[in-house]
């Protein structure tokens, strides 16, 4: 019995030892758990990020080397901290201040202790880094803009965060990450994917090697090419036409929905967030809260649409039935309902029908014709409901489901909307500024410009995008679908022959191009602030939509610039001298580019701080900017084009 309890005792001795031996050399040996081996030192070998190229093959972001300084905690021993702060060019408590960050981060995994050194400094540390065990450079590349434009487009790159680090293991400290623009969008494919080396370590903690001969060791690879669908010479162009002024331009194409330019004012140099000093350039975009560089208006304005609005009420009003394009209405310099009345332009007694109606923009014809609509069936919130299903069918009110990284819906109010102000009662007269573009209706820019395409195309659009190809892939097949509006082809072409009509003869007659048919409508909206809880009434925003040509269009635009006056006072300037740049390569409208270089806003955007009133209505005499900096704007401008050429 002792024989073969003693038998039993080594045999079960025997399976233990292989069992362990089996854990230790195959199981614990899976590339997973050499993560939480501390005899092994993991060093993390990044990647290229891949190139932005232009739709023209033009070299937008590239990548230069860096070098980070990387420490692992508990690997440090005593040092000569003065000598190594004076290497580091950083204060003894800014030392202890990254080591006690990299330590609550993780006392054995490397962390970030200063990154991005120059050449120059990498150069100095590296002969001397044996000194400072727990420290080792680390080589990776940042970004590299090859221009100093589109900041808002391209975006730029910074270390991830916690919340990134705890969403998404790929990520550790020190990790770069997209956080705006296409470097944001396409972050897993310009990234990608990082390789490893486990370094195997003795009871000294000394580097002996690679571990099991490299077997776990994984390569990286480089991240893929991008080409965007950004014209950089029309976008150059826009962000110098929009300098002094705040505001947004989208310049898409129609036929496939690619954005060719899309101008955020104001802006910034991309190259400003790149390298160490990244932070503090960062923080100083971040607190400036007047003029707000970080925001981008083109996408994330949500503005009234003002008169624009009335083409869609037109093609509304003729899908209905409720009014054909010869019908006529009287204007009265206005529209009175009940005991209110709403202003108009036009002469005492002007008959229009809808392409008079459009070319003069008058409110007493949109208003009859939005009353037309909500009233049709007798019901104005049964009609308010049909408005509203048309209206947003051209990607108004929502999403446009899009490849950029930031954006607002945008409102386009229905009746369920209006039940928290009208809960019983609710007539059309009650919303009639959503009949010329104000009230509650509410874009941005991007889809007025998407709406602008939409007519262009009699009926259809393609989602706004921005990437035009991936190296190796496939697009996705939502931006080569076409999405159909809910209005019938063959009432556009009244709206169109209106749009038409605002050029060769309406409110945007002053702002013709030789040789190119534009479509466009002029918009000025009412622009309210609070200052010490009081409304107050500022300088009018100015907005402007347009494509071209009228047949088989290459180009559809939105303009907003804020406290622009009137439409065609800023806003249809930019938007002509765009459409011209984009359609003949060269400008004949040089009258339009140098008053646009010459006239600043930044007076009136300073006026709800300095006191000064502002200028509701009629003509006023304008800033312009001074001898020296209207001169480094023409430089700019003989740049730009002899860069072109």
């Amino acid at each position: 019995m002792r024989q073969l309890l003693l038998f039993i005792s080594v045999i079960s001795v025997g399976i233990l030892f292989i069992s362990r031996l089996f854990y230790l050399q195959i199981y614990k040996t899976d590339a997973n758990n050499l993560f939480e081996d501390n005899a092994i030192r993991k060093v993390y070998d990044y990647p290229k990020r891949g190139f932005v190229y232009d739709r023209n093959g033009k070299l937008l972001v590239a990548n230069q080397p860096t070098y980070d300084v990387m420490v692992i905690p508990r690997e440090v021993k005593p040092l000569d901290t003065l000598e190594f702060c004076k290497l580091l060019k950083i204060t003894k408590e800014d030392f202890v201040k990254k080591y006690d960050k990299a330590y609550h981060y993780s006392p054995r995994l490397p962390s970030p202790f200063v990154p991005q050194l120059s050449k120059e400094d990498y150069a100095v540390l590296q002969e001397k880094m044996r000194k400072f065990e727990g420290f080792y450079i680390q080589k990776r590349s940042l970004r590299d803009y090859q221009t100093t434009i589109g900041a808002n487009v391209l975006g730029d790159i910074g270390e991830v965060n916690y919340a990134t680090i705890n969403k998404n293991p790929y990520y550790r400290m020190g990790d770069l990450i997209g956080k705006q623009g296409v470097e944001a969008s396409y972050e897993d494919i310009l990234r990608g994917v990082k390789g490893i080396k486990f370094i195997q370590k003795d009871r000294f903690n000394r580097n002996i090697g690679p571990y099991k001969d490299g077997k776990f060791d994984t390569i990286p690879e480089q991240g893929k090419d991008i080409t965007i669908t950004i014209d950089a010479h029309l976008q150059a162009y826009g962000e110098l036409l929009m300098k002094n002024k705040r505001g947004g331009v989208i310049a898409l194409e129609p036929k496939t929905g690619e954005i060719l330019a899309m101008v955020a004012a104001p802006t910034y140099d991309p190259n400003i967030l790149v390298g160490r000093n990244r932070s503090k350039n960062f923080t100083k975009l971040y607190n400036d809260t007047i003029a707000k560089p970080l925001f981008n208006r083109s996408l994330q304005g949500v503005y009234e649409p003002g008169s624009p609005f009335k083409l869609m009420n037109a093609l509304i009003a003729l899908q209905e039935g409720v009014m054909d394009e010869n019908e006529h209405v009287t204007c009265y310099r206005g529209y009175k309902y009940g005991n209110r009345f709403m202003k108009c332009h036009c002469n005492y007694g002007t008959r229009n029908d809808m392409v008079s109606g459009i070319q003069r923009s008058c409110n007493a014809y949109f208003a009859t014709a939005y009353r037309k609509i909500l009233d049709k069936n007798g019901s104005a919130s049964d009609g308010i409901d049909v408005w509203s299903k048309h209206a947003k069918s051209f990607g108004l009110g929502n999403f446009l489901n899009n490849d950029l990284f930031v954006g607002q819906k945008g409102r386009i109010p229905d009746r369920d909307y209006y039940k928290h102000i009208y809960p019983k009662t609710f007539y059309s007269t009650y919303t009639i500024s959503n009949a010329i573009g104000q009230g509650e209706v509410a874009t941005t820019p991007i889809q007025l410009a998407n709406m602008a395409a939409a007519i262009a195309n009699r009926g259809y659009f393609y989602t706004p995008h921005i990437i035009k190809h991936i190296e190796g892939e496939t697009l996705p097949e939502n931006f080569a679908k076409p999405k159909f509006t809910t209005i019938n082809r063959e009432h556009f072409e009244p709206v169109i022959d209106g749009m038409l009509a605002v050029y060769e003869k309406g409110t945007a007659s002053s702002l013709r191009v030789k040789d190119i048919d534009i479509c466009g409508k002029t918009g000025t909206v009412e622009n309210f602030i609070k200052i010490d809880s009081v409304k107050t009434q500022l300088t009018d925003h100015s907005i402007f939509v347009a494509f071209a040509p009228k047949e088989n269009p290459k180009i559809a635009i939105a303009v907003f610039v804020e406290n622009g006056y009137w439409g065609s006072r800023f806003a249809g300037k930019v938007a002509s001298l765009m459409i011209e740049k984009h359609i003949k390569g060269e400008i004949t409208r040089t009258d339009l580019e140098d008053w646009l270089l010459r006239h600043t806003l930044e007076d009136e955007y300073a006026k709800p701080y300095s006191g000064e009133p502002f200028k509701i209505n009629g003509y006023t005499t304008l800033q312009t900017v001074d001898e020296k900096t209207y001169s480094l704007l023409k430089q700019k401008l003989n740049q730009l084009n002899n860069t072109e050429d």
